[in-house]
């Protein structure tokens, strides 16, 4: 018997909470293989798209988007906070939970006042710099906060006391020998063995100044034996790629199992959410990182501290043209010595172990 018969665990709407999540779900899920593990989510969110085919419990309740300043919808608030609270605290009873696990997104912060009014232990998990808005409020109601990168402490003055645990990472890609997979990966995709692979991914809403950039330079890239592949996104228009080339370039709309990406890929071009930041530094693939540029620079926060380390470059988004991608890609990806330093210093930085050093955190929270 583990430390613990029941937990519920909180995060939704993006991919950035749910791939956490669910790396943690299975972590226990190995470490105790009879806890109960339930999920707490919205009737909207991607959840619904992600965990229930994972194998995990999820259980809808309403949550409310938090405004950001003061207004009729902070008014209304509380009433309608309290009807989320009172669903998330009927699903605590109903599975006898031991804590309650956060990763943010709205549906967290009725699982934390639950927890809260019940007295149980809840952990916060938290991947950004500043905090998002509901694990802000739920550190109200909690000391036990873990971060996933060794900059978050520094940056932000709310998580100075946060244990560093990193990111937990699928076991796909947390334990992924690119090199052992790397022919399979290519033939997978219709890729040549022995050309460089550039691959490109804007993360899984997909980036169109990426795709443009990146479809722009196929001809040049494609000259000079560069095979590319190109995640455009879900929702995002189709690129428009030259037919005759003489290497490949292969395009798909999503790819779910990103690890054969990685596996593929000599240099990787991506914007610097999270979880790709952790991803990738885990498993030493060289990144070119170009932050999304129309929020609070947090991506640029992410991808920072790996390309200081040394393990990628960084790029703005105004600047990323089809000549830049040309004058900058083409001499790095067939630098096998400079690709091979770049890729041992991301291993440096990152790490695969996020999820049984969260778990140990949990246990320690609980025994508390």
């Amino acid at each position: 018997m583990g430390p613990l018969r029941s937990v519920v665990l909180c995060g939704g709407g993006t991919g950035g909470h749910i791939y956490p999540l669910l790396a943690f779900a299975d972590c226990l899920r190995r470490h105790d293989p009879g806890v109960r593990i339930t999920c707490l989510g919205t009737p909207k969110g991607l959840e619904n798209e992600l965990i229930p085919p994972a194998g995990y419990d999820l259980r809808q309740i309403p949550a409310y988007q938090l405004p950001r300043s003061v207004n009729m919808s902070l008014v209304r608030t509380p009433d309608r906070m309290w009807k989320a609270a009172r669903a998330a605290g009927k699903v605590i009873d109903e599975v006898q939970a031991d804590a309650v696990v956060g990763f943010g997104g709205y549906v967290s912060v009725p699982g934390y006042l639950a927890a809260w009014r019940r007295e149980l232990p809840i952990v916060i998990h938290e991947v950004n710099v500043p905090p998002g808005v509901a694990n802000r409020l739920g550190m109200k109601f909690t000391k036990n906060v873990a971060v996933g990168f060794p900059h978050q402490p520094v940056q932000a003055e709310s998580l100075r006391d946060a244990r560093v645990v990193g990111v937990p990472l699928r076991r796909g890609i947390a334990g992924l020998d690119r090199a052992a997979m790397r022919n399979a990966a290519r033939a997978h995709f219709g890729l040549r063995p022995d050309l460089p692979v550039l691959f490109v991914a804007g993360g899984s809403q997909g980036a169109r100044s990426i795709n443009l950039a990146v479809s722009g330079a196929a001809k040049e890239l494609a000259r000079n034996g560069v095979q590319v592949l190109h995640v455009i996104g879900a929702r995002n228009e189709p690129v428009s790629v030259p037919t005759d080339l003489p290497v490949p370039y292969v395009t798909l709309p999503y790819l779910s199992e990103m690890e054969l990406g990685y596996a593929a890929a000599d240099l990787m071009l991506a914007r610097g959410g999270a979880m790709t930041c952790a991803e990738v530094a885990a498993i030493g693939l060289p990144a070119i990182y170009v932050p999304y540029p129309h929020s609070n620079q947090e991506q640029k926060r992410n991808a920072l501290p790996v390309v200081e380390a040394g393990g990628g470059l960084l790029v703005d988004d105004a600047e990323l043209t089809p000549d830049w991608l040309e004058r900058t890609v083409i001499p790095l990806i067939r630098d096998r010595q400079r690709l091979a330093a770049m890729g041992a210093a991301a291993a440096g930085y990152g790490r695969r172990d996020g999820d049984v050093a969260l778990l140990n955190f949990v246990y320690e929270a609980v025994a508390r």
